[in-house]
């Protein structure tokens, strides 16, 4: 796929109306569109949410895939994690991240950058809570006409909980799971006056898990301030603290087949008590929405963030199973991160006509200010005289490295020292300048049309501190979308779309700009995609999509740890179906089809399973007793690029396909009381799920149970 394949998205585009046995549209009452505050859980983007699309969009109105998680599925699945969530998402799959961070591969595309709260940027490598959310929503495919550069294979948006007026209550949840890992939770609302209602979410996490030495805790707390000013205007005032510490696991080696070696998975590679990251942030948000009339209405946020971050760790960079299986060569650094941001975006979501054609218009500014400063320092092992950040150790359990101190493959007392060999420190100073325009146009009851266009000012400029060597950027972009729905009757929609993002050199953590990165063009990304949405019975619906990206990408040094595949093209294929198949049972289930390969055909790019499969049931056998049961398939993958012609399959680096089954029973004591069991791999599956390096292979955990007390009252 030199380019983005029309002919076959008009074919597939056909086939899906046909197989959709349109007959003649039916006609229907037109109504006037207002900006009220709809809320139908799981089919409209709230609109008093600051939600993804900043519009109040019925999800069959939206030109592109997208999936709504919400709180009360959070819950039912006993999820904790962003990871979690995407395990049963279509379309998008997790990466390790480095032990460290969330990380999600969207459409073959990996981020850890793409990530909001309430539409708000929040692209820090840290791991999320879910604590304090409504609902997170995922869209897929290029999306920077509303969030700017970046969002190049689709965003993670997470929805706070607001205060609520007139409602007094205390929601909490306790758990406790067969590794000893324990949290409590609490969402209490309160309200302070006729217009005013105080909100505050808390949890505690004391983290492990099934690997050795993993622990740490989590304290998170976020308070808020609702105010209603006549029936026009809403204030939500909100801070979050976010306290994270926890042990650092990158994973075991890949052995002689490419796979990772099953031997190893009880082995811990890394420093017993130096592999840790610690985390620290309070940020701030503001949000006014103000109604100016039925037709205008407007939504202005202000935002800031102070983030500070430590990770260290060692990790497996070499193994040679066929010369030397009883060895392991571990490199190691200590990262630092400070970071600060501030925030101040608005729109103006407007709905009127222009004869009989109606409009829901969006215009909107966006500004970034942003300083940054990263520090990096090398592992140096004594052994080697401290010259290298390499040394190689015999395989035990556990491996017999701690505090930086252990005995090397060779018998010789060997310690680390971080502060020998500076890899780089670097202050960054970001500021982007973004404005935008999109109009959702409504030609008859049967066929909308969607355009717009953003245009980004992203400046950066970069203080190389270790080389006195300072560089600076500046990228103007402009980033279209287009959208055609055609809707023959009421409950489906055809839709085809087109949209672009862009990547910056610097890319989404601002660590560096080198010379030759300074004068290369931002990283485009295109997105093709046609579908159809099908509301085809009370509370179930249906999604298919098919889709082409193309990546418009400068190869990178590929001795550089950071190297990337450039010029990838991915087509694929999703459904979703979601709802409820009869009164007691309700069913999410998701399928994606992925195939890519580099520009010139040469290779298929890692972390891409070319199938994957999920389905989530729940079931009440009462009133008061239910239970829930799940299954997740993720094919084979690509640890590490695979060159046709090069290297063979048997011994490239790949991560295995796997299924895995869950399941839930829960039982209400009383409106206020509910029990609630959550077992996870039911067949106690070995399987690794993600990856960062050829010897970095994630072990997923083994059969497993948590339960949980919840109510509210």
């Amino acid at each position: 796929m030199s380019t983005l394949n029309y002919r076959s998205l008009l074919t597939s585009a056909f086939v899906l109306a046909s197989s959709a046995h349109l007959a003649a549209a039916q006609d229907a009452e037109d109504e006037e569109r207002r900006l009220d505050n709809v809320e139908v859980s799981g089919q409209v983007l709230y609109s008093d949410q600051i939600n993804a699309l900043k519009t109040p969009t019925p999800i069959i109105d939206v030109p592109q895939s997208l999936s709504i998680i919400t709180a009360d599925q959070i819950a039912e699945q006993g999820f904790n994690s962003v990871a979690d969530i995407i395990t049963y998402t279509p379309g998008v799959s997790t990466s390790q991240g480095e032990g460290h961070r969330d990380a999600v591969v969207f459409r073959g595309i990996r981020s850890t950058a793409d990530f909001f709260v309430d539409g708000v940027r929040d692209d820090v490598q840290y791991y999320r809570s879910l604590y304090n959310l409504e609902q997170v929503e995922i869209l897929r495919g290029p999306n920077a006409l509303l969030f700017g550069r970046g969002g190049t294979g689709g965003i993670v948006n997470r929805v706070t909980k607001k205060g609520t007026i007139g409602e007094n209550f205390t929601g909490y949840s306790a758990s406790v799971d067969t590794f000893e890992e324990f949290s409590a939770s609490i969402d209490h609302n309160v309200t302070t006056g006729e217009n005013a209602a105080f909100r505050v979410n808390a949890i505690y996490e004391n983290l492990s898990n099934h690997r050795e030495f993993y622990d740490g805790d989590q304290f998170s707390i976020n308070p808020t301030l609702h105010f209603a000013f006549g029936d026009s205007t809403t204030l939500d005032l909100s801070y979050e603290y976010i306290d994270h510490d926890r042990f650092i696991d990158r994973g075991i080696p890949t052995g002689s087949d490419g796979e990772p070696v099953e031997a190893f998975t009880d082995i811990v590679f890394g420093d017993a008590s130096l592999n840790t990251t610690e985390f620290k942030a309070h940020i701030m948000r503001a949000n006014l929405q103000h109604e100016f009339s039925e037709y205008l209405k407007g939504n202005f946020t202000a935002a800031y963030g102070d983030y500070d971050k430590l990770y260290q760790n060692f990790y497996a960079s070499g193994y040679n199973q066929a010369a030397t299986p009883d060895r392991v060569t571990l490199d190691g650094y200590v990262d630092t991160t400070q970071r600060e941001r501030f925030t101040l975006a608005g729109n103006l979501v407007g709905e009127f006509s222009t004869g009989n054609i109606g409009h829901t218009l969006i215009v909107g500014a966006e500004y970034l200010d942003t300083s940054n400063d990263n520090d990096r320092d090398n592992a140096r092992w004594s052994s080697n005289g401290f010259t290298d950040d390499n040394d190689t150790f015999i395989i035990t359990r556990p491996l017999g490295l701690t505090g930086g101190t252990g005995i090397n493959a060779d018998g010789i007392v060997t310690t680390n020292d971080f502060s020998l060999n500076r890899n780089d420190a670097t202050e960054a100073d970001i500021e982007v300048a973004s404005l935008f325009i999109q109009d959702q146009i409504e030609i008859n009851q049967y066929l909308e049309v969607l355009l717009g266009a953003r245009f980004d000012s992203f400046d950066i400029a970069v203080d190389d501190i270790e080389n006195g060597v300072s560089r600076s950027r500046k990228d103007e972009e402009i980033s279209p979308r287009a959208g055609l729905i055609f809707k023959p009757k009421e409950n489906i929609s055809l839709y085809a779309s087109y949209s672009e993002s862009f990547l910056p050199r610097s890319g989404g953590q601002y660590a560096s700009l080198s010379s030759s990165t300074e004068r290369l063009a931002p990283d485009v990304f295109e997105q093709a995609e046609i579908g159809v949405k099908w509301d085809f019975a009370q509370g179930l619906s249906l999604t298919a999509a098919y889709f082409q990206n193309e990546q418009t990408r400068t190869a990178r040094d590929q001795n550089d740890e950071t190297f990337e595949t450039r010029g990838i093209e991915v087509d694929g294929f999703e459904l979703q179906l979601q709802g409820y198949l009869t009164d007691q049972l309700s069913v999410i289930a998701g399928y994606s089809y992925l195939d890519g390969e580099t520009a010139s055909g040469s290779a298929t790019p890692r972390e891409l399973p070319e199938n994957m499969f999920s389905i989530w049931g729940n079931y009440d056998i009462t009133d008061k007793f239910g239970i829930g049961l799940g299954a997740t398939y993720q094919d084979e993958s690509f640890i590490t690029d695979f060159e046709i012609g090069v290297d063979s399959e048997a011994t490239h680096p790949t991560l295995p396909a796997y299924t895995r089954f869950d399941a839930a029973a829960y039982y209400d004591v009383s409106d206020t009381l509910r029990l609630q069991l959550n077992i996870e791999n039911l067949t106690d599956e070995t399987y690794f799920p993600n990856a960062h390096a050829t010897h970095q292979a994630s072990v997923g955990a083994p059969l497993n149970a948590r339960f949980t007390i919840s109510g509210r009252f």
